[in-house]
């Protein structure tokens, strides 16, 4: 039996540090050479991205994109609107793929009659900090969600990155443009909506490198709160209960630090509230370091108060004060149908 022609596509922007390592990964795959092909969305990069991409070993099986919106969701739908392949397949800039990872996602869509399958993420850290950051990102008490901590096969609401069959992903529009992030959890969202399933399996493996400091950090997870907020306003029944318990701790945080100024009980029940905080970061953070390493430690409380402050900041300020959705036309920003590439 033929082989599926599979499509990679990968939105990067300013990547030349790690598109060698990204892109060779997809392009060394252990799937026939002529049954996949790679598009690059590039947003417009000033660095020397399309250069390294150039010199790569089998570098003519890749097309670059432009993509001059500079989002991940404009460069996702660009690469889909050209994307020849039965199945599509996203990795990140910054993700390195396995050797398998291709035919891992083919063989889970057959089997699980899934819309969409992928793997765990699975986070390293090139610093001291970093470690500690990545560590943080594979615990519960980090992120609960389910491509984060387990590693058992499941049908559940989101996956790192995606494989789709090229049909399904169209049936649905593709991705929503208006999202500056969280536009993978929105479309699967959606595509739960129109009945489809969501398949994360441990075999799909790839190595995620994020953030390496706690500023870059920070500002990540308060843009992951902000856009959760204009997600929240597309689909409010898309809203889970674990996404509301950093806003509330962080309005608590800062409510009852304002009554505590001037209300004697106030003031004992916030720093209870500080005190149970402490002790249930400081446990969760020695879990995790008798894991991934003691000199962990010391970093630890640090990132996951940044991570739940962070993303309670970035979603009370979409809640209250509006975000880029607000600001823009709420008509749906979409793939156009009419204008896909034909294989």
């Amino acid at each position: 039996m033929t082989d599926p022609f599979v499509s990679v596509i990968m939105p990067v922007r300013n990547e030349e540090a790690f598109i060698a390592r990204s892109l060779g990964a997809v392009l060394s795959q252990q799937y026939p050479p002529e049954r996949i092909e790679a598009l690059v969305a590039d947003g417009q990069s000033d660095d020397h991205t399309r250069a390294v991409i150039a010199s790569l070993p089998g570098a003519e099986r890749v097309r670059v994109i432009e993509n001059p919106q500079r989002r991940q969701a404009f460069g996702l739908n660009l690469a889909l609107r050209q994307a020849r392949g039965d199945i599509i397949v996203r990795v990140d800039g910054h993700t390195i793929i396995a050797h398998d990872y291709v035919r891992q996602c083919v063989q889970a869509l057959a089997e699980s009659n899934a819309v969409n399958v992928g793997g765990r993420m699975e986070p390293q850290g090139a610093t001291p900090m970093g470690r500690a950051i990545a560590a943080a990102g594979a615990s519960r008490f980090g992120v609960p969600t389910a491509f984060h901590v387990s590693a058992t096969p499941q049908y559940t609401d989101t996956v790192y990155l995606g494989a789709w069959p090229r049909e399904a992903l169209l049936a649905v529009g593709g991705f929503d443009e208006r999202l500056r992030v969280n536009e993978d959890y929105e479309l699967n969202y959606r595509l739960r909506r129109a009945g489809g399933r969501i398949y994360l399996s441990p075999a799909i493996r790839s190595t995620y490198f994020g953030r390496q400091t706690l500023g870059a950090l920070a500002r990540q997870y308060f843009a992951y709160g902000w856009d959760r907020t204009n997600t929240l306003k597309l689909h409010p029944s898309s809203l889970k209960l674990r996404q509301l318990v950093a806003p509330i701790f962080v309005a608590t945080l800062l409510i009852g630090g304002a009554l505590a100024t001037v209300n004697g009980a106030a003031r004992v029940a916030w720093m209870a509230l500080l005190a149970v905080y402490a002790l249930a970061n400081i446990g969760a953070s020695a879990q995790v370091a008798r894991r991934a390493g003691w000199g962990l430690l010391p970093r630890l409380p640090l990132v996951f108060a940044t991570m739940h402050i962070a993303w309670g900041l970035g979603f009370w300020k979409g809640l209250l004060f509006g975000g880029a959705l607000a600001r823009r036309n709420e008509a749906p920003a979409r793939l156009d149908m009419q204008s896909q590439g034909g294989r």
